[in-house]
């Protein structure tokens, strides 16, 4: 194994158990003996406050319940479960490396141990995430896209979905996540006092080591490169002390945006992925989560997002999109899935997501009053009755 595998190796890990920690009690702690050894030769771990290992696991670092609290309702683990596979974390069976794994490959080719390194002590990797979660909580002024070329379609979009499906919507957010908060030290300090629960002293002095760090390694792209806002997820309205209120809301990050422009869907992309994440502010509305986490229940909720996402689609009165194309874009959006079957962030495999889109847009082409649209229970009740059948071998 080489010192590049074993850098990049220890680099997934870390973004599994920081980026996606709703799942944070099935992944194992990095070996942090191991990470010092074969990681670390070339930063000064005296020029580090004390406690910086905590910051590689979040069960012990202080702030840690906020932390939790935080991510506790967070939806969707695609990316967490291309990870996973990427360092072998689930045996693959439909299941293998996905257009999307090799196109993120691509993005790191040149980030070596130290760009590795400081992006895993510093915790940079969350910030951006965390900042769209917390402070991003209004739909007016936000753009998206790193400049703006996303904007117009998924604010029309957002307007369309809310208009389609019958549900309180009018207070729920579109955020958009961008990377170059990782230039603003004012939102720097703010994000590590809430996830590592530093004091104003300790908070600086991190903000501006990553200040100079980013100044110093051009493949940060200073904040822009895509991995550190690659992902997208809907969350329901709760109450954080250090904030307030946070409404629902649905956070788009312009990493997922370029990756699936990468790799050539940049004319559905945004609207598939902005209708999946709707469903799920569905489910929460409806109380269709189950009360208790299952690889089942989790399966069952995000099956039920991508039917409700592409019956929007494909409906002649939603996106009306033509479903040959859309079906292609979900041949690659749901290898993303997995087939850990046995784990609570289970999404499903990629030809069950398959099967229940497909369901979705013939719940919507086969209507005999094509211009009905079916209300969100209505549907789930449907959905819930097919379900066995999607799922079956």
């Amino acid at each position: 194994m080489t010192n590049a595998f074993k850098q990049k190796s220890a680099f997934f890990g870390f973004l599994v158990l920081v980026l996606f920690g709703c799942e944070m009690d099935q992944v194992q702690n990095l070996d942090q003996a191991k990470l010092q050894e074969t990681e670390l030769r070339e930063l000064d771990l005296t020029d580090l406050p004390d406690g910086y290992e905590s910051r590689l696991n979040p069960q012990v670092m202080p702030g840690a319940a906020n932390r939790q609290q935080v991510i506790g309702q967070q939806t969707d683990t695609y990316y967490r479960e291309m990870v996973r596979r990427a360092v072998g974390a689930v045996e693959p069976t439909e299941c293998g490396t996905t257009n999307l794994d090799y196109w993120l490959d691509e993005q790191l080719a040149d980030w070596d141990g130290s760009v590795f390194n400081f992006a895993i002590f510093s915790g940079m990797l969350d910030f951006p995430t965390y900042d769209a979660l917390l402070f991003e909580n209004s739909s007016q002024g936000q753009y998206f896209g790193k400049n703006g070329e996303y904007s117009q379609r998924m604010a029309k979009t957002f307007k369309d979905l809310k208009r389609f499906w019958n549900i309180q919507s009018d207070k729920m957010v579109l955020a958009a996540m961008h990377g170059n908060m990782l230039q603003d030290r004012d939102k720097l300090i703010r994000i590590d006092q809430i996830l590592y629960g530093d004091d104003l002293a300790t908070a600086e002095f991190w903000a501006d080591l990553i200040l100079e760090y980013m100044a110093a390694y051009p493949q940060y792209q200073n904040g822009e490169h895509p991995i550190f806002t690659l992902n997208a997820f809907a969350q329901s309205s709760f109450f954080f002390p250090p904030v307030g209120i946070i409404p629902d809301k649905i956070v788009m990050g312009d990493g997922i945006l370029e990756a699936y422009k990468g790799l050539g869907f940049d004319d559905v992309a945004p609207q598939a992925i902005l209708a999946h994440e709707f469903g799920h502010q569905i489910q929460f509305q409806l109380d269709l989560f189950d009360p208790i986490s299952s690889p089942e229940g989790t399966r069952r909720t995000e099956l039920m997002a991508d039917a409700y996402s592409a019956y929007y689609l494909s409906h002649a009165r939603g996106a009306t999109m033509q479903w040959k194309r859309v079906k292609l874009f979900l041949e690659v959006f749901f290898n993303i899935g997995d087939c850990g079957f046995t784990s609570n962030g289970h999404h499903g495999t990629p030809l069950q997501r398959m099967a229940a889109a497909e369901w979705g847009y013939n719940v919507a082409n086969k209507a005999k009053k094509q211009g009905h649209i079916l209300s969100p229970l209505e549907f789930a009740a449907m959905f819930d009755t097919k379900l066995p059948e999607l799922v079956a071998p």
